[in-house]
């Protein structure tokens, strides 16, 4: 299949998981639950840090211990500390909601019902997998922020090349991790595979979202404006929670993406994608 005809059929598959996710508007919940989650680990972390800092100021403030020891040494390896755990724990928490959505996508395709609570109950079952999982991805993001901050220019454009490689590469990683046994590094190699085989439909699926998405963002900016006419508070309220409301929308319709691609491969049930599209579009090379 040619370059413009995979875009082609990677459009009309992100226009299918976005009719997936009208039809089902649960799904929207795990978008919603993880995003929330991270606020609170955000918030989290926050206090923790400014709460160390009070304590240090408590306990060298009689000067026995220079700011500039604390500063240079110990705060630095403790930034770096608390930057690998909000990495690790971000990950676990993303992955972990995401591999509840793809769960419930398939009990969908399958022409069953189900719930929110199903999917967190399937998600728990694979606690193991997705921690191991994001460890490994805590640790790549961990190395890329380093050389970001100590590369200058040339680190951030080594990190920002290694950083699309890798969420090229890890694109169908969460479907692996739901239902296949293997190790995080196994999961990569697995997601890759499936990725040079699809590559054009992920990036014209991503391109329907996408312009799902920017027509969102316009959306929210007239929402909000027109609104504001009311009332400033009503206009800009009203515009942040259509852009968010997109934004969960896009972040669900996505994994029912990735989910349906996975299902594919393997022979499995794939809801309302066009066979016909889907045929054509995962042709063997």
């Amino acid at each position: 299949m040619r370059f413009f005809d995979r875009i082609s059929a990677g459009w009309n598959l992100g226009i299918t998981s976005l009719k997936t996710i009208r039809n089902n508007p649960q799904l929207m919940l795990f978008p919603v639950v993880s995003s929330l989650t991270l606020i609170a680990v955000v918030l989290s972390f926050v206090l923790g840090i400014a709460g160390l800092f009070i304590g240090f100021e408590s306990i060298f403030g009689d000067g026995s211990i220079s700011s500039a020891t604390v500063e240079g040494g110990g705060a630095e390896w403790l930034g770096y500390v608390l930057t690998f755990l909000f990495y690790v724990i971000s990950y676990f928490l993303i992955v972990f909601f995401n591999v509840g959505l793809v769960y419930c996508v398939k009990r969908i395709f399958e022409g069953e019902e189900t719930s929110f609570k199903e999917g967190f109950r399937y998600a728990s079952t694979r606690t193991v997998p997705i921690l191991m999982w994001a460890l490994l991805a805590g640790t790549v993001g961990f190395v890329l922020k380093v050389i970001q901050e100590r590369g200058g220019a040339i680190g951030n454009i080594v990190s920002g090349l290694i950083g699309i490689a890798w969420s090229v590469v890890t694109f169908f990683v969460v479907p692996v991790l739901a239902y296949e046994n293997v190790n995080p590094i196994e999961a990569v190699k697995r997601s890759g595979s499936i990725m040079r085989e699809k590559w054009g439909e992920a990036i014209g699926a991503n391109f329907g979202i996408g312009i799902f998405s920017f027509l969102g963002f316009l959306a929210a900016l007239a929402i909000g404006f027109a609104l504001s006419f009311i009332h400033p508070v009503l206009g800009i309220v009203s515009g942040i929670l259509t852009f968010l409301f997109v934004q969960v929308v896009v972040s669900a319709a996505q994994m029912v993406f990735i989910s349906a691609t996975y299902q594919h491969v393997h022979g499995a049930p794939h809801g309302d994608f066009d066979e016909e599209i889907l045929d054509a579009a995962f042709a063997p090379k």
